[in-house]
């Protein structure tokens, strides 16, 4: 792509999220050599047409006027995730791929977006099932949409230093939060009373929300628990990686082995 810099585009729920090439080929994180340094940005859906990415993927829907070229549109079947089923949401099968590959054994991808996604790999490289509920945001509309008593809450979803808010919005907060963290909690322990080498990788929007009240249990300590932000942007990159200059861009073939 010369003179172009290079995109990658995954299509969520609620956000549109950007890897874009920083500067030139080195360590992306904890991602290998060879890999671009890259930023992130996580932004509105568009309005108009975009600048076509190098490789783009969707969970959201996929608005036409945003042009986005089909034939670099990186499908279930191109990521080597083995045993996914065909309804696998792909931002699963990234992660669950991407993490496993980065820590070379079982893990659970908790995935803190508009659905927590939990996510199992096992440790042969196979999916191994998951669970879902809805994220933050979600379970906060739904109070203020489905009550009387209670507000629509936006933005910030970062809970305060008090256990037992007086507020009612700081209440809300607090008590979706500290479910989820007890659902990621006791999805970990599950997962490592099977495969006790089992790391748990968290990611998403709310994951910086989440990891403070996670990282209270001993359980889910600095061995057992990852924060890995940006893994599905990193999946999508490691699999469609940037050509080098002057090079044409060929479309890998996947096996999921």
């Amino acid at each position: 792509m010369p003179g172009r810099q290079p995109r990658w585009l995954l299509i969520g729920n609620s956000r549109w999220h950007w890897a874009l090439a920083d500067g030139d080929c080195g360590s992306s994180g904890e991602g290998g050599p060879n890999e671009p340094f890259l930023r992130f940005e996580h932004l509105p859906p568009p309005t108009s047409a975009v600048e076509p990415p190098l490789a783009w993927a969707a969970v959201g829907a996929v608005p036409p006027e945003a042009a986005l070229p089909a034939g670099s549109r990186l499908q279930l079947e191109d990521v080597p995730l083995a045993g996914s089923p065909p309804w696998l949401g792909i931002d699963r099968a990234l992660a669950g791929w991407r993490a496993a590959r980065l820590h070379g054994g079982p893990v659970l991808v908790a995935d803190a977006g508009t659905v927590l996604s939990l996510t199992r790999v096992d440790g042969r490289g196979c999916f191994a099932g998951g669970r879902l509920m809805a994220g933050a945001a979600l379970q906060l509309a739904a109070m203020g949409s489905g009550t009387a008593g209670l507000p629509t809450l936006e933005g910030d979803l970062a809970a305060g230093a008090e256990a037992w808010p007086l507020a009612t919005a700081a209440a809300m907060r607090r008590g979706v939060l500290e479910g989820l963290a007890a659902a990621v909690r006791e999805a970990g322990r599950q997962a490592r009373t099977e495969e006790p080498g089992c790391r748990i990788v968290l990611t998403g929007g709310d994951g910086p929300a989440l990891l403070p009240l996670l990282r209270r249990w001993p359980e889910l300590g600095q061995d057992a628990l990852t924060h890995h932000p940006e893994l599905c942007l990193e999946a999508l990159v490691a699999l469609r990686p940037a050509a080098p200059e002057g090079a044409s861009q060929a479309r890998p073939r996947s096996s999921r082995i």
